[in-house]
C-alpha cells in the first residue's frame, strides 16, 4: 500500500507537522534528509535545529492559531 501525498497540520501554537510523501528542499533545491517519515517543522522561528521544530516554541510561549486569521489577498497566482 503507498502512501497519500503529503499533508500539512497547523498545530495550533506549535509546528507544522509533514506526514507523507514529500520532498524538503532548501531553497537552491538541495534535498534535506528529514529523517523520518513525519516531521514537524518549527514555525514560532527559535529552534536550533531548524527547519525542525525543537520544542522551544512551548519556552518562548509561542501563540498563532491552527486556522487563518483573515482572508488571503487575491494575487492572480491561485
Amino acid at each position: 500500500m503507498t502512501e497519500p501525498v503529503a499533508s500539512v497540520t497547523v498545530c495550533e501554537d506549535g509546528p507544522l507537522l509533514v506526514r507523507g510523501q514529500f520532498t524538503l528542499l532548501t531553497q537552491d533545491g538541495q534535498v534535506v534528509d528529514p529523517g523520518r517519515a513525519t516531521v514537524a517543522l518549527c514555525r514560532c522561528g527559535r529552534s536550533a535545529i531548524k527547519p525542525f521544530c525543537d520544542g522551544t516554541h512551548k519556552v518562548i510561549r509561542f501563540q498563532a492559531p491552527s486556522a487563518p486569521t483573515g482572508d488571503r489577498p487575491l494575487t492572480g497566482d491561485d
